[in-house]
């Protein structure tokens, strides 16, 4: 049960976790094996309700220029779509 959005304005790459409106984590880290592994890699880790809660509200405003999509959607993806997405995942170790 995930839920995914795609920013509208322009390419958002972004990489920010808010945890129980208490820890925030920002930084350059992408959440797979690559960057655990191999990549030199920097976040900044804030304790803090006020920094939580500010990046909250910087998360929903950003949220509202956004487009869900929907699982109906994310299934009707062209055949063309699906075959790249299937070859990208042979490197997913890679990427």
């Amino acid at each position: 049960g995930i839920k995914l959005y795609e920013y509208q304005p322009t390419n958002l790459h972004a990489k920010v976790m808010i945890v129980d409106d208490l820890w925030s984590s920002v930084g350059s880290t992408n959440f797979d094996n690559r960057a655990f592994r191999l990549n030199d890699e920097a976040n900044l880790n804030i304790y803090s309700t006020d920094f939580a809660a500010r990046m909250t509200r910087t998360f929903e405003a950003d949220k509202l220029l956004s487009r869900e999509i929907t699982l109906a959607e994310w299934q009707a993806r062209t055949r063309w779509v699906k075959f790249t997405d299937w070859f990208w995942s042979l490197f997913r170790q890679q990427m």
